[in-house]
């Protein structure tokens, strides 16, 4: 322990893995594609990808049991998730981030959504400031280099098709950032109906 060090939380998020290896080709070969076009930009690795249903931020360790609980309690029906269009946030003028849409299973991913997000408001976590817009990321932009290039791959790329899988579970991930990129790790599992 050093002194004056305060104690840092835990840095999690709640996710649904993309993890059919169809589905994960499909999002590398787009990720070549846009690398192609010399934007300057960071894919996210294969591994790491997720979509996001809920960001929580650093958590306290003694909030971190309840926080698994809370997912852990959670009872899914499989469900499938498809993946269509590529687009960027905030604006193709600006963009920051690359993402995959969702063409199949939003509604079951809001439904989720607002399950967990009572759980989490009741124990003092900060409402979802901004409507879920359910979405994968595939690559974030670093900086403006070649970015009408960029924009005209991601035009290109609007109505791809990624296809699709059977969501069994949400989970509980535990985000480590290393210089490398982050590392991420489970923490709790919901379980299925």
């Amino acid at each position: 322990f050093v002194a004056g060090a305060r104690a840092m939380g835990v840095r999690c998020f709640v996710a649904v893995e993309v993890d059919d290896p169809e589905v994960l080709d499909a999002l590398g070969r787009v990720q070549t594609g846009l690398i192609g076009s010399g934007g300057d930009l960071k894919p996210v690795e294969r591994e790491n990808i997720h979509l996001t249903l809920k960001f929580l931020g650093d958590v306290d360790e003694g909030l971190l049991d309840e926080v698994k609980r809370i997912v852990s309690s959670l009872s899914l029906e499989p469900f499938r998730m498809a993946l269509a269009e590529t687009g960027v946030f905030p604006n193709l003028r600006r963009p920051r981030v690359i993402w995959a849409g969702v063409s199949e299973g939003a509604d079951e991913l809001a439904a989720i959504f607002r399950k967990i997000e009572e759980g989490f408001v009741g124990m003092g976590f900060k409402r979802e400031g901004r409507r879920f817009n359910p979405h994968i990321t595939i690559a974030r932009v670093r900086s403006g280099r070649n970015r009408d290039w960029l924009v005209e791959e991601v035009l290109t790329l609007k109505d791809v098709m990624f296809g699709g899988f059977e969501v069994r579970s949400v989970k509980l991930k535990r985000s480590v950032l290393t210089p490398r990129g982050p590392v991420y790790s489970t923490l709790a599992e919901s379980g299925g109906s």
